[in-house]
């Protein structure tokens, strides 16, 4: 298996789960939502499932599922857990170690986080710590909004203090055109844009996934 992809945004609302969707059907990858919390209109993974079209795609059950939709921490606490960061690497082992409906061993993970970077899982993790646990290359996903200028470079400098490998930006929306200059001010290219659209279905999502296929392939060569 390539090394996991994983996704995170500049904040919550930003499109995480419709940009997984078109990343799982333009690489036929697998697909993991780590920790879901709040579940009352459905899950991501039931979303993604709704979204793709492929038939190879494996989608993986969460490690967490949490009724209220807040900070994993506060979701988990509400119900007397504690979010284990050994427990879901374990998870990622054992899915890393199979092979996928397809029988190709070089395939790859689409891993969705929770929010954002620097969204607590437990009183002393962030999502920032998983991806590092995970040995995960991130995508970060900015949706064009007031303020996204920001929360985007915030987001690009704590990956960068960090040192975690950044493979590039993924925007959706279009506020104003300013996605080149994120991209040039945080060092980290654009992959691609994903316009406004009021119907998201199979076909807007396979469309944009064959848009984009032959550029995340290029950038998913180790």
């Amino acid at each position: 298996m390539n090394r996991p992809l994983f996704i995170t945004g500049i904040g919550t609302g930003v499109g995480k789960t419709i940009v997984a969707a078109i990343l799982v059907e333009a690489l036929q990858a697998d697909y993991w939502k780590p920790i879901q919390a709040g579940f009352s209109d459905g899950s991501d993974t039931l979303e993604v499932e709704s979204l793709i079209s492929n038939s190879r795609t494996v989608l993986y059950k969460e490690s967490y599922k949490l009724k209220m939709a807040a900070s994993p921490h506060i979701a988990a606490r509400a119900e007397g857990k504690n979010i284990d960061m050994d427990y879901l690497v374990s998870d990622f082992m054992q899915f890393s170690g199979q092979e996928n409906q397809s029988g190709a061993e070089n395939h790859t993970l689409i891993i969705e986080g929770a929010g954002g970077l620097m969204v607590p899982l437990n009183e002393h993790e962030f999502v920032i710590d998983l991806i590092e646990k995970l040995n995960a290359r991130v995508i970060l996903v900015s949706r064009n909004y007031l303020g996204s200028i920001n929360h985007s470079l915030l987001s690009a400098a704590i990956c960068r203090q960090r040192n975690i490998e950044v493979m590039g930006w993924i925007f959706n929306d279009h506020y104003l055109n300013y996605e080149e200059e994120i991209a040039q001010w945080s060092s980290y290219p654009k992959i691609a844009s994903i316009p406004f659209s009021p119907l998201v279905d199979k076909t807007f999502i396979s469309n944009q996934a064959a848009k984009i296929k032959e550029v995340l392939r290029t950038f998913n060569r180790e």
